[in-house]
């Protein structure tokens, strides 16, 4: 099992290359085999080492593959564009079993990286948008894989200094649920994350008490001390916001 991910590998003048774009295309100097697509190159270059060490037999998984659809402001190639793009290409070429260079006609068992958009998750914004799907279950974009042919959701905002009050990583259970019941026994509208509600989805603890916390902070002030929550609190620029709920 291999993750080849084209999008770390990718520079401005490689980017039509990685997206299976119209590209003349490049030649392996070592085998003389004509690459139109960086996916394949960069499987050919796995076969090649397993095959030097005997292993050239052994089937090939894809366990990761897949493009952010949204980055921050220094990163040019995580866009809603390139996504579709790379996602909706390499579906179709892995569907239509053609292999690659060294492995004609090989089909590849392959699984996308990845089902659900992470709006909670730490580090730069295009680790929060590897999802073809929101946590409520829009998509986020078509990338062909849907039965009924359903369009895509609104993007989301891209981060623009405004600050939101979300929960520290690894904050206990029994912490998120005593932010939630102060937040909202102190004048904070929680309706939104009941049943029915257009938060409800996800239906967990941290993201609920997110809601909650972000909607104290906003409406008590937006000062430091209203996000502090015992410790547990922390300031983003990255908008938690996804399909139709929105953060304050």
């Amino acid at each position: 099992m291999i993750n080849p991910y084209p999008y770390f590998e990718v520079k401005q003048k490689s980017l039509s290359f990685a997206l299976y774009k119209l590209h003349r295309g490049v030649i392996d100097k070592h085998s003389g085999k004509l690459y139109t697509n960086m996916l394949d190159q960069l499987l050919d270059s796995t076969y090649s080492a397993m095959n030097a060490f005997g292993y050239g037999d052994v089937d090939i998984v894809i366990g990761e593959a897949g493009w952010p659809s949204q980055g921050d402001a220094n990163d040019p190639f995580a866009t809603m564009d390139n996504a579709i793009s790379y996602n909706g290409n390499m579906i179709r070429e892995i569907l239509a079993g053609k292999g690659t260079p060294l492995m004609p006609n090989r089909r590849f068992e392959t699984y996308i990286f990845a089902l659900f958009n992470e709006n909670l998750k730490p580090g730069p914004v295009a680790e929060k948008n590897w999802g073809l799907f929101w946590p409520n279950f829009a998509p986020v974009y078509n990338a062909s894989v849907m039965r009924n042919g359903s369009q895509p959701a609104p993007t989301p905002a891209v981060p623009t200094g405004k600050q939101f009050c979300v929960p520290k990583l690894g904050v206990s259970d029994g912490q998120l649920q005593s932010n939630l019941d102060y937040a909202c026994g102190n004048g904070v509208d929680c309706l939104p994350i009941n049943l029915g509600g257009a938060c409800f989805e996800p239906n967990n603890l941290r993201a609920h008490a997110s809601f909650a916390m972000n909607s104290y902070y906003r409406t008590k002030g937006q000062t430091f001390n209203e996000c502090n929550f015992g410790g547990t609190g922390q300031l983003t620029t990255v908008d938690p916001s996804y399909g139709n709920c929105h953060f304050l």
